[in-house]
């Protein structure tokens, strides 16, 4: 794993434009014991782009549970519909936010699009292979990973349902809460993921999303930010 550098970490001290808390606080699912997980996007300074060594495309830290991507890299990873990134899009939880930070966050919607749906399933797809191991090995699953895989295949159907990432979960804080503590057998687990699994294949049949994501919105964007960083520089 490369280790980021001093030079690395002033990268995302001074050049971030958007930062925020994501994971169980985000979530609506945070208890007494729960983690502060930091995720931002920093804009590297343009004459960087001009050396052959080029800056990092993310880097972990300063703080703990601190991750952040470079803007292109980030924009990259949205447009492909990325769960974790898209969900960074439209935390609750904003703790930085300069002009560009601003610019991007106006941007969400032309990220969303139909291909939301291969990815968060095949995503879900791979975490509940974990689990099933987890159940052949140790008897029970990760708990708490089962109640995010519940979590996650919920936002996929509402997003496919209505054409809006929500990631707080609202309503659905307490049961999915009694999955995390063990209290629902897996056997009625997997027949919840089954369920919201099917719902969200028919909300792709007649989701309002896009086929493709809205790429020149997004690339005039990345332009603009490279070339008023260049004047700045």
């Amino acid at each position: 794993m490369h280790r980021p550098t001093d030079t690395d970490l002033d990268l995302v001290r001074d050049h971030t434009v958007y930062a925020c808390v994501m994971g169980s606080r985000a979530f609506g699912l945070a208890t007494d014991g729960s983690d502060t997980d930091r995720r931002g996007v920093f804009l590297a300074p343009t004459p960087l782009f001009w050396r052959f060594e080029k800056p990092p495309t993310h880097v972990d830290g300063p703080a703990p549970e601190q991750f952040s991507w470079e803007l292109e890299r980030f924009c990259e990873l949205a447009l492909r519909a990325n769960p974790n990134v898209l969900e960074c899009l439209h935390s609750p939880l904003v703790e930085q936010l300069t002009e560009t930070g601003r610019e991007l966050l106006a941007l969400r919607d032309a990220f969303l699009s139909r291909q939301a749906h291969a990815t968060f399933a095949g995503y879900a797809l791979g975490q509940h292979k974990k689990l099933e191991a987890d159940v052949r090995l140790h008897g029970a699953p990760r708990w708490k990973y089962a109640m995010h895989l519940l979590r996650l295949l919920t936002s996929c159907r509402d997003l496919l349902r209505t054409g809006r990432l929500t990631i707080d979960v609202g309503d659905e804080r307490e049961p999915l809460l009694a999955v995390k503590r063990g209290e629902v057998s897996w056997a009625e687990v997997e027949s919840r993921m089954r369920r919201l699994a099917a719902e969200a294949d028919s909300a792709a049949t007649r989701t309002p999303l896009p086929a493709e994501p809205d790429r020149e919105r997004v690339a005039d964007f990345l332009f603009r930010a490279r070339r008023a960083s260049a004047a700045a520089a």
